[in-house]
């Protein structure tokens, strides 16, 4: 899962420059943060080297049987403007070997950016994109088999747009992006059309994601036994609302959402989550601003002590509570770094 490149001179003069713009990073926040210049330095030394950095470690992706990083690479926002190439290989070789991203239609650029680093790595990782089956209904309305009929031609024609900007012949994954419609989810419209993707050398596997009306969209997945892989915006507090970008009100924490996503996975449905620590960064421009403390008071002493940053936490603790792995948009080799340790280190915290 990690190979050996340090025989590679392109890799080891690129490995020089990376580690150089990660002390930068590295440092930086670390004397944002605390003021210590010493403590920046040592930092800064410390994300300079990969060996330093603790191993990843792997989890089966519920029936894909794929060995997957726990840390997924989330590309979409990331790329969407421009390639990050030294990134995306130092991701690979901190042990990350599953990459998402997303159409253009909302992404603009992302998979376009992502297509030089595929030429070099695809048969190496598990490759995921997306695409919004788009119709004009509610959470809770019936689709007619017309509405459909349309959403399913339209996410088709999206798979095939996306296979050509990412310049591949298949993805080993595409979802049902920004689902919330169950009753669209189980109709025959949608798995014939990934039926006929999956026989054409698509796409392997049939995936959905969701920022609202999760449980219930999470649920009927599972249910129809079509989908592989669900990707859900959760947090320590329970699921995230991504109207107000925050914690849904009214639900559950986490620890009480156990039985919903054991039926998921019984189902064989791997659980990717998203969104763990978005509620932590807030909404300045509306006035909403960080709350770095909102999960607090569901962590433990052993966690709570960890060397750990707010944000990190959050996403050791969602893949210590039911989560399989947790998708991460990184746009910078400092956050690479820290969501490695996090989601590395997770099990440690939980003993």
């Amino acid at each position: 899962m990690r190979p050996d490149r340090r025989s590679d001179p392109a890799a080891v003069s690129r490995r020089r420059f990376i580690q150089y713009l990660a002390m930068l990073g590295v440092g930086g926040r670390t004397f944002w943060g605390s003021g210590d210049a010493r403590a920046a330095i040592v930092a800064a030394r410390d994300a300079a080297s990969l060996a330093s950095w603790p191993a990843m470690t792997y989890r089966k992706l519920g029936r894909t049987d794929f060995n997957a990083s726990r840390l997924l690479m989330g590309c979409g926002a990331s790329l969407l403007l421009r390639g990050k190439d030294d990134l995306l290989h130092t991701a690979f070789e901190a042990g990350i070997n599953v990459f998402d991203v997303g159409y253009r239609g909302y992404y603009q650029y992302a998979e376009r950016n992502l297509a030089a680093f595929l030429k070099k790595r695809r048969d190496d990782i598990f490759l995921i994109s997306k695409a919004v089956a788009e119709i004009d209904a509610e959470p809770d309305d019936v689709v007619s088999v017309q509405q459909a009929k349309q959403a399913a031609r339209i996410w088709s024609e999206r798979l095939d747009q996306s296979l050509a900007d990412l310049e591949v012949d298949k993805v080993d994954a595409y979802y049902l992006m920004a689902s919330h419609n169950p009753s669209l989810i189980k109709s025959e419209e949608i798995r014939r059309a990934f039926e006929t993707a999956k026989a054409a050398g698509k796409v392997r596997h049939l995936g959905v994601s969701t920022h609202r009306n999760a449980q219930k969209v999470l649920l009927t997945a599972a249910e129809t036994g079509w989908y592989d892989l669900a990707m859900i915006a959760i947090t320590p507090g329970g699921w995230y609302d991504w109207e107000n970008k925050s914690v849904l009100e009214g639900s559950k924490a986490l620890t009480g959402l156990q039985p919903v996503l054991e039926k998921a996975k019984a189902s064989g449905i791997a659980l990717v989550g998203m969104k763990a620590a978005r509620h932590l960064s807030g909404l300045p421009v509306l006035g909403w601003w960080k709350k770095l403390d909102a999960f607090d008071e569901y962590y433990n002493e052993k966690l709570m002590a960890a060397p750990l940053s707010p944000f990190q936490r959050s996403y050791a603790y969602v893949l210590a509570h039911g989560l399989d792995v947790v998708n991460a948009d990184i746009q910078d080799l400092a956050q690479l770094r820290e969501n490695v340790s996090a989601t590395a280190t997770s099990p440690t915290y939980f003993a």
